[in-house]
């Protein structure tokens, strides 16, 4: 079966570049794969025009990494495996940024009809940000593709619930167990001047808002404040973070906060060895299941993690909880116990990683990815109907106007189209 993935392909620095290619190499027969990235997606139509493909698959996520892939959903519709359940962003993004803000208010309107005609406006004159949450944007690529595949049974639920004649199967996300060097905790602590003696905290992926970096912040001043030898280490790109550095100073904390940066996927095992407790939290939430926390259950670590709905299925003993409405003093005390209880440490260490091991490994992933590329294979196309007329153009109408200036019938264009 021939199936055309498109996807975040290293060197980008995304998690689903990573996800892509630890899982793919291991989806084996009668899968042949081939990759379209941003660099080498136009080939897509050619190749594809040439020995159809059996199947396309859409690794989709609300980023910038994603946004060459969203001209070829429903024309090309396929699986679509969606890594947040919340796209509006980086598709208003892409269509605003690109001058097409009536391209915008025409899918906006169509993924949420029940608003009033102006309300699309909100996000035009750039007031969107934590409301656009609410309207997430996935009404065309739901309903246009074969099969929806998503990491979280509660997600999908409320997706099939959402739209009802849509397709959609739960896959398990998974990760490979952590590499480092036998030596990586004490040589890095050692590099960033961390005592044996510290309890180091750690956070790790991209820095957003959403990943709680203040509320974090204020944790471990409030640590050091009550006496424990709290340490932050930051792993992650910063760049759309800014401010940090004065936030960091503000509280006090540059001899306690060791911001790494981008770190290589094959150096995040030494990262997570240096670490003693691991801070995954998220706000607002676009119903993501983290990839950088479940490789945090596999190295071992303790977690804590924001109570979200969307998390209920996981057991209580897997990750210590902080309440949204109740976050700094959640928080605080989640720090507290890491902090001072190692007995608790070790606990939820053994949880962590024994839930992993039972649900969240690449081989789950890839025996969940044989069975749903089988299943969408075998789906017919749906009859999307109503969709917004950018989605729908392909966009050839300039190439048959010059083909007329050139004298040349515009049907020696039929292979091209979509």
């Amino acid at each position: 079966m021939r199936v055309a993935w498109f996807s975040p392909l290293p060197p980008v620095r995304s998690g689903i570049a990573d996800y892509t290619a630890e899982v793919t190499p291991l989806i084996g027969a009668p899968f042949d794969i081939h990759l379209y990235g941003d660099a080498n997606a136009f080939d897509f139509i050619w190749t594809h025009r040439q020995s159809p493909y059996d199947l396309v698959v859409y690794q989709l996520g609300n980023a910038r990494a994603h946004d060459f892939m969203w001209g070829y959903l429903a024309a090309f519709p396929g699986l679509v495996v969606l890594h947040d359940a919340r796209l509006h962003h980086a598709r208003a993004r892409l269509l605003l940024a690109s001058g097409r803000a009536d391209d915008y208010r025409a899918e906006f309107q169509y993924d949420q009809p029940a608003m009033p005609p102006g309300a699309a406006d909100y996000t035009v004159e750039g007031l969107g940000g934590a409301v656009s949450y609410f309207w997430p944007m996935l009404r065309v690529p739901v309903t246009t593709a074969r099969l929806v595949a998503v990491h979280n049974a509660r997600v999908a639920r409320d997706i099939a619930e959402r739209y009802p004649s849509a397709a959609i199967e739960t896959m398990r996300m998974g990760v490979p167990p952590p590499r480092a060097a036998a030596d990586a905790r004490a040589a890095i602590r050692r590099r960033l001047g961390i005592t044996d003696a510290a309890v180091v905290f750690a956070a790790f992926g991209k820095l957003t808002a959403e990943k709680r970096i203040q509320p974090i912040l204020d944790a471990i001043a409030h640590a050091r404040a009550r006496g424990d030898d709290a340490v932050l280490l930051i792993v992650g790109e910063a760049d759309g973070y800014q401010g940090l550095s004065a936030e960091i100073t503000r509280r006090g904390l540059n001899a306690h906060v060791h911001a790494a940066g981008y770190v290589p996927p094959g150096e995040i095992g030494g990262y997570l060895a240096a670490a003693d407790a691991c801070l995954c939290l998220r706000w607002p939430t676009a119903l993501e299941t983290s990839a950088s926390w479940i490789r945090c259950l596999a190295a071992s670590r303790p977690t804590v993690v924001t109570s979200l709905p969307h998390l209920a299925d996981v057991p209580r003993d897997v990750a210590l909880r902080v309440d949204v409405l109740n976050e700094q003093a959640t928080l605080d005390e989640a720090v507290r116990r890491l902090a001072r209880e190692p007995a608790l440490r070790d606990r939820l260490a053994r949880a962590g990683h024994a839930y992993w091991a039972a649900h969240h490994t690449l081989d789950h992933m890839a025996e969940d990815y044989r069975r749903v590329l089988a299943s969408a294979a075998a789906r017919p196309v749906p009859a999307a109907t109503g969709l917004p007329a950018h989605v729908v153009d392909d966009y050839s109408g300039r190439a048959d106007a010059i083909a007329r200036e050139l004298g040349v019938a515009p049907d020696v264009l039929e292979p091209f189209r979509r």
